[in-house]
């Protein structure tokens, strides 16, 4: 599922024709690069593959003042199809990412295991920091927000909560894992033993 895909349809959808830069200053206005995995510099590329899937068509070109010709978009029927599958495809799937993190645990250096505590320590400071920003980021933004928005950014917050809850968890388990990991690794240095 593709959120800038949704984005771009719905903007079109929403507000009709338009040019690539308001769309930009569209996504600008509603912050979507913090609240969302859409990045506002990747719209244009995306406004050029959705005219290629025949979702968006070009209407007309506009010209102000000194700046530079700039084309006109207006979603096709075809577009409105596929943004009503990308709504409800979004609305019905849910998405947890594997975070590399976990792979790189499971494999930690045995001349890097005592850096592993200092590492954690410091991720969960990270993962507290991200927090207080979103805490502080929707605290300002509340006021202007619609209820579902507030929904949408509350969503990052749990998301966030529960990850520093994990850290916690993590962190009170580094003895056990240091001292499982220094084990393994001597074993492994023993003469005829199998590998872990």
């Amino acid at each position: 599922m593709s959120s800038i895909r949704l984005f771009v349809l719905d903007s079109f959808a929403r507000h009709g024709e338009m040019h690539g830069h308001q769309l930009k200053l569209q996504a600008e206005q509603e912050h979507v690069h913090q609240w969302t995995d859409i990045s506002v510099g990747g719209l244009y590329g995306a406004l050029k593959r959705l005219a290629a899937e025949g979702l968006l068509t070009p209407v007309r070109t506009e010209r102000e003042g000194n700046f530079p010709e700039r084309q006109v978009w207006a979603i096709t029927n075809e577009g409105r199809a596929a943004l009503a599958d990308s709504r409800r495809h979004a609305l019905e799937t849910v998405v947890l990412r594997p975070d590399p993190f976990d792979l790189a645990l499971t494999r930690v250096d045995p001349d890097a295991i005592d850096d592993l505590v200092g590492t954690v320590h410091e991720r969960r400071r990270a993962v507290r920091r991200l927090l207080d920003d979103e805490i502080e980021h929707h605290r300002r933004a509340s006021p202007w927000l619609s209820v579902a928005e507030k929904h949408a950014m509350a969503h990052r917050e749990h998301r966030l909560r529960a990850e520093l809850d994990w850290h916690d968890t993590l962190v009170d388990a580094l003895p056990e894992i240091v001292a499982d990991e220094e084990a393994g690794a001597r074993h492994a240095l023993t003469p005829g033993s199998p590998g872990r």
